[in-house]
């Protein structure tokens, strides 16, 4: 692998956008006064005419955005994804969805690790709000490079589409010649004794718990599960009828997200054992390694609530 050294994916933001312009596509982005936290301002310094800043104002930013594909353009959105999703959810999904716009939300500062800013920022129902919505897809790389992956397959895919990236920089597990794909998946480890389905930074940190749990004998089975909506379902249901019970990890409220996905599936199709870990209460401030301890969401958590659910 070429990259090792950890970097967050709202990384691959500003970069495969400048990418995807020199490359012909027609591409162009708005944002709400975060073009820095974003990196939307790398595309800006580049060619500022495909770089559109609304100031603070979300709703403005996709109603801009909206107007724009309109004229044939494929365009994304940046900002924190509290904001992106929840200041905006009206016109995304009346404008954007209700209508099948070529927009793509793409916001950043997604879930607890976005750290000291505290549970103000640190959005926990944008992967449930956005894929509750006819017409949404929803994506949530693990890494730099599936990030990048993943905002070339919307610039590809028309219509609407929600990819979630954060702050914290996360090991690399993909190279640059990943290919994401709607409704794909990647096991990354197999095993027989309990399957983890993860989406974004919980990849990692489900892949560094299944090496604690080898210790113990515990054969883990990971799926990295960046397709949320649509599912990969044959990926899960293959998980559940290998291991018999499934484990879902993500930085978001087990009640909506990538948890509810998996227990809906299963339950219609696949009953059998599931434990969802993630989040049921609000974040809070400190370091974001430091709260993936505190809500039992790193690795040594995880390992921990796997252990248990094998052993009960």
């Amino acid at each position: 692998m070429a990259e090792t050294k950890p970097r967050a994916t709202r990384e691959a933001y500003g970069a495969t956008l400048v990418s995807l312009v020199e490359e012909g596509l027609n591409v162009c982005a708005v944002d709400a006064d975060l073009a820095g936290s974003t990196k939307l301002g790398v595309l800006g310094a580049a060619y500022p005419d495909r770089f559109v800043d609304v100031g603070i104002a979300e709703q403005d930013m996709v109603g801009v955005a909206s107007g724009l594909s309109l004229t044939g353009r494929t365009v994304f959105c940046g900002s924190f994804a509290v904001f992106a999703t929840g200041r905006a959810y009206d016109q995304i999904r009346n404008t954007v969805c209700d209508s099948g716009l070529d927009v793509k939300v793409c916001p950043t500062h997604a879930g607890i690790t976005v750290g000291e800013d505290g549970a103000t920022h640190q959005s926990l129902e944008d992967i449930g709000m956005m894929r509750a919505l006819p017409q949404m897809r929803v994506l949530v790389p693990a890494d730099y490079d599936s990030a990048a992956a993943c905002l070339r397959l919307a610039a590809a895919t028309p219509g609407p589409l929600y990819v979630r990236m954060g702050r914290h920089p996360v090991p690399a597990l993909y190279d640059e010649g990943f290919a994401a794909e709607l409704g794909g998946s990647r096991v990354l480890r197999e095993g027989r004794d309990v399957a983890i389905v993860a989406c974004g930074v919980e990849v990692s940190q489900a892949l560094a718990a299944a090496d604690i749990l080898a210790s113990d004998g515990i054969e883990v089975h990971v799926v990295d599960a960046y397709s949320v909506s649509p599912l990969d379902e044959e990926a899960v249901l293959a998980a559940a009828e290998r291991c018999g019970r499934v484990v879902t990890v993500e930085e978001h409220s087990t009640a909506t997200g990538l948890g509810a996905a998996v227990a809906e599936l299963l339950g219609e199709r696949r009953p059998c054992p599931v434990h969802r870990l993630g989040m049921t209460t609000f974040g809070t401030s400190a370091p974001a390694a430091d709260l993936l301890a505190h809500f039992g969401l790193d690795a040594r958590g995880i390992a921990r609530q796997v252990r248990g659910f094998c052993q009960g």
